[in-house]
């Protein structure tokens, strides 16, 4: 690897190790270039700037998890038979697959996901949709397909506090399955996490349309 190449890795490395940690705005350049060995030129001259890094970092994960999930997708539409859980199963695979980033690939990415939102990081959701829309796309799709009964609006709240649940579990999985093993005297309480969670979310996501409070009724009424 030329050393340019390398320095970019090192930067990259450092980024995502501290962004993981303390998030994106809880990390500044200086400590980055501290973790990497190098100087903030570098990190411009490879990156832009520090939102360009941000999206470099996220991009590393999502060039792997984006199109493993369009594969699975696709299989599951040949398959027929879509389900909210069936489409829900789908990221199972694909997050599998961040292993091959790092060994703890899937935790790292979902702790940098959570970043992204609770910090409101805007470009880089523009920065996701400019390079993987379609694929989010047809995951929203797919979504109103398996629940003709909610609409778009809800189906979005559900799909997100669906996301914030996923990134509970997987960050506070280590706790969690210690609490289970002194609890319930389980061995490996970390094996069936995902298919006691799965039918949970699915759950959540297809419950039935909740009906506007009366106050909200009030309101479209006085506007018709």
């Amino acid at each position: 690897m030329k050393k340019s190449a390398q320095t970019r890795e090192h930067i990259l490395q450092a980024a995502e190790k501290l962004f993981s940690e303390f998030g994106f705005d809880g990390t500044s350049l200086r400590e980055i270039t501290h973790e990497a060995g190098v100087n903030l030129a570098s990190v411009n001259y490879h990156f832009g700037s520090k939102k360009g890094l941000i999206q470099a970092v996220m991009e590393r994960y999502q060039r792997v998890f984006m199109p493993a999930l369009q594969e699975e997708l696709e299989f599951r539409v040949a398959r027929g038979g879509i389900s909210t859980e069936s489409l829900l199963s789908c990221f199972v695979r694909p997050l599998t697959a961040l292993e091959d980033v790092r060994a703890d690939g899937a935790e790292v990415y979902l702790k940098l996901l959570g970043f992204a939102y609770s910090e409101i990081q805007g470009h880089l959701r523009r920065f996701t949709m400019n390079r993987f829309g379609s694929v989010i796309q047809d995951v929203f799709r797919l979504f109103v397909q398996a629940n003709p009964h909610l609409t778009a609006e809800t189906l979005f709240w559900r799909l997100h506090f669906a996301l914030g649940t996923v990134l509970f579990a997987q960050v506070s999985a280590k706790a969690l399955s210690e609490i289970a093993r002194a609890d319930f005297s389980d061995p490996t309480p970390e094996n069936l996490m995902m298919q006691r969670l799965l039918p949970y979310i699915a759950a959540g996501i297809s419950a039935p349309e909740m009906s506007l409070p009366e106050t909200s009724m009030h309101k479209s009424e006085a506007l018709s």
